[in-house]
């Protein structure tokens, strides 16, 4: 027999012994355990072998970028009320507004519920005006709960109507504001609220909000639709509605907003058993 040919069975055979250890890699169980306790709910045991492995969601190269599985709300996909706003370079800017004319405050396209949020906002530099009239405008999910963007440096103004706060509601836990004309973070989860067939209220809405990284809300209450100087209260609507950015009549700017649309799974803990 050749070298050569020798040299072929030998080949031959490490490819069969490679392929034959792969075969019994595939073949063991998954990693984890079938002889643990069961977990609350009576489905999986702790540490279960056949639990699946969440979805891959890719993060951004940079903070504060688009994950893989985020929506990318660009300037097109957003309509302003009235005139529209002005965009450059990506970035939206609530438009003049003529003494008296309507406010043009901008919606999504399309419509949520249960959301993580990102976007990056701007309030005019050199400053003007003091309190709610200086860079106010504000996030309003499903066009119902807002909170609120102002320029909250060095700028006293009632607690639950700065930048953070669950306007009308909550201030926010601190004062993360940075300087007007410099680019500020929010990143904000917004839990919408269930309903009855009947319309009775089964569960609030819910807000975490950081701004500039920093938390502002945490897991907080809502006690319903925002309104200016009167207590808010809930009305029934449906599971989905539109975001919308607010025209305070303050030149405030926008960039690089997503959101992620969240799972059932991320809010049925907390669900009452007749909103599940």
């Amino acid at each position: 027999m050749t070298r050569m040919r020798m040299a072929g069975y030998a080949a031959a055979g490490l490819i069969a012994v490679t392929g034959a250890l792969a075969c019994a890699q595939d073949a063991q169980e998954k990693p984890g355990f079938k002889d643990t306790p069961q977990l609350p709910g009576g489905k999986w045991l702790v540490h279960d072998a056949d639990r699946p492995a969440p979805t891959v969601a890719t993060p951004a190269a940079a903070p504060g970028g688009a994950p893989s599985d985020a929506i990318v709300l660009a300037p097109d996909a957003w309509q302003a009320e009235t005139a529209p706003w002005q965009v450059a370079g990506g970035v939206m800017t609530v438009p003049a507004r003529a003494q008296g004319a309507k406010e043009s405050n901008l919606v999504s396209k399309q419509s949520f519920g249960d959301v993580q949020l990102h976007l990056e906002f701007r309030s005019p530099n050199p400053p003007k005006g003091t309190s709610q009239d200086r860079g106010n405008s504000g996030v309003w999910f499903m066009q119902r709960y807002e909170v609120q963007v102002l320029d909250g440096y060095r700028n006293p103004t009632y607690a639950d109507g700065t930048v953070g706060a669950v306007y009308g509601w909550k201030p926010p836990l601190v004062n993360a504001a940075r300087k007007p004309g410099e680019w500020q973070s929010y990143d904000i989860v917004f839990e919408r609220p269930r309903f009855a067939a009947d319309g009775k209220l089964l569960r609030p809405a819910y807000v975490t909000a950081f701004l500039n990284g920093v938390l502002v809300q945490n897991h907080q209450a809502l006690l319903g639709t925002t309104i200016w100087r009167k207590v808010a209260s809930y009305q029934a609507h449906g599971d989905a509605a539109p975001l919308q950015l607010q025209d305070h009549g303050s030149p405030v700017s926008f960039r690089n907003i997503w959101v992620r649309p969240l799972p059932e799974a991320a809010i049925a803990q907390d669900l009452p058993g007749d909103a599940k």
